[in-house]
């Protein structure tokens, strides 16, 4: 044993909160794997809503098996993202329920944009603009599954006037072009947010990543300890 060797000390307290031995559960399981599956229905719903839109994006059928597999496959994906959606917004509907502190929010754009968080009214498990994206979202879900009811010429269109048909026809794309912007905005701040992917994939965060960005839901979320 060498005694001329310096004892061993612990790090300083910022390190000891920089390594944390705990991490801070934000999503479970079940709740991950209907966020993916929403994902992966959304993704083969734009490409052959496209496809089905436009004659310049006919070549997007074959990813489908061809023009009237894509017609087929089209509004049975879209039944899956709804009820898939529609369970995931019930769990969800709770922590995004408006309260003042999200006018607060809102009224201080300039330092949500220049990430000034530290002049934010505390945030609880979601911010005001995810609040906004989540009803956005579930009002555009709501209006394609009817208007898409009604086009659906195999079941349900011999019910309706071709006016109706029409309208639903208008109505459906502009809905799904609302549904392709906010889930591209919903893309850009999960990739802007460091850490908000990383969540949705373990289910935890770093209680850093907690306090700073979600301090309110911080106090009370769940920890469990980090697994090596």
């Amino acid at each position: 044993m060498n005694v001329n060797a310096p004892a061993r000390q612990d790090p300083p307290p910022r390190e000891r909160l920089t390594r944390p031995r705990w991490r801070v559960r934000r999503y479970t399981t079940g709740q991950r794997v209907n966020h993916w599956i929403i994902a992966l229905t959304f993704v083969m719903l734009a490409l052959s809503g496209l496809a089905l839109f436009h004659p310049a994006f006919f070549w997007l059928t074959h990813l489908f098996g061809g023009g009237p597999w894509t017609r087929i496959l089209h509004p049975f994906i879209g039944v899956l993202m709804f009820v898939c959606f529609f369970v995931f917004a019930l769990r969800m509907m709770g922590d995004n329920k408006l309260v003042k502190a999200d006018r607060q929010w809102l009224g201080r754009m300039g330092d949500v944009l220049n990430n000034r968080e530290d002049r934010l009214p505390e945030v609880g498990k979601y911010n005001a603009g995810q609040k906004l994206l989540f009803y956005a979202l579930i009002v555009s879900m709501i209006m394609l599954l009817l208007t898409g009811i009604v086009m659906w010429r195999e079941y349900f269109s011999f019910y309706f006037p071709i006016w109706l048909i029409r309208l639903a026809s208008l109505l459906h794309a502009f809905f799904a072009f609302v549904l392709i912007c906010a889930i591209i905005v919903h893309i850009y701040a999960a990739i802007w947010v460091k850490g908000s992917v990383g969540a949705m994939v373990r289910g935890t965060v770093s209680p850093g990543w907690a306090w700073k960005h979600h301090r309110a839901w911080f106090r009370q979320a769940p920890k469990e300890p980090v697994r090596k």
